[in-house]
């Protein structure tokens, strides 16, 4: 069953205090990873749901400033929620989309992260993506980066993923659910807490390897030159 978006304080009750401080380095880890330099960039890719249009807006105006960026990567969500819309270019281009070419959209339902993942995943092995920037909400942005390297590293491809957090405000209300930032966080950190040990995301050491090999590799990608 999955762990509720809001949960209170009692559900890290049993959490060793060293899982809580691997949780909180791998948090800031991934957060203090700087902007990409879009120029650099093979493609944007932005996980959809919750009914946050700002995920694709912003996705969409960094795919139209970069004409250099090959490919936007749009999973599917749960239409099972409340907001959810089918994702069709006719949408995307109400939110501003002009330019097709290198567009491809998630056709079958992904009511988790994990399908999201697995699909990127596999549109980055199948069309020779080299890298990419993640973008989606902040409270979410941990746990889906997260993801998205553990589905490349099942299928043993490694490419830089640049996470990068949709500008919205954490007083901001999500239209799913009415909450904010300040109220999904902690559901946020025990999905990764409870994913981690069930081999859906990447564990800590896992991240951490996987970010010095991107800060060793490809600081190229977030330094201009």
């Amino acid at each position: 069953m999955p762990t509720p978006r809001i949960v209170r304080s009692g559900a890290f009750a049993g959490v060793a205090t060293a899982d809580l401080l691997d949780l909180m380095t791998t948090v800031v880890a991934i957060l203090t990873v700087p902007p990409a330099t879009g120029r650099h960039l093979d493609a944007v890719v932005v996980p959809t749901g919750q009914g946050e249009e700002a995920r694709l807006r912003h996705a969409i105006a960094l795919w139209e400033s970069e004409p250099g960026i090959r490919f936007l990567l749009v999973p599917n969500g749960n239409p099972a929620e409340r907001t959810y819309v089918t994702i069709t270019l006719d949408y995307l281009r109400s939110l501003g989309l002009r330019r097709l070419d290198g567009v491809h959209i998630q056709r079958a339902p992904a009511p988790n992260t994990a399908l999201q993942a697995a699909w990127i995943a596999d549109e980055v092995g199948k069309r020779d993506i080299r890298s990419c920037v993640l973008t989606v909400s902040p409270y979410h942005l941990p746990r889906a980066f997260l993801t998205v390297i553990k589905a490349l590293a099942v299928r043993k491809v490694r490419i830089p993923v640049i996470p990068a957090a949709v500008p919205v405000p954490p007083h901001a209300r999500v239209p799913e659910t009415g909450a904010n930032a300040y109220d999904l966080l902690p559901g946020e950190f025990r999905r990764i807490l409870t994913y981690a040990n069930d081999g859906w995301i990447a564990t800590p050491d896992e991240s951490r390897e996987y970010l010095a090999w991107l800060w060793a590799n490809h600081r190229s990608l977030f330094t201009p030159s």
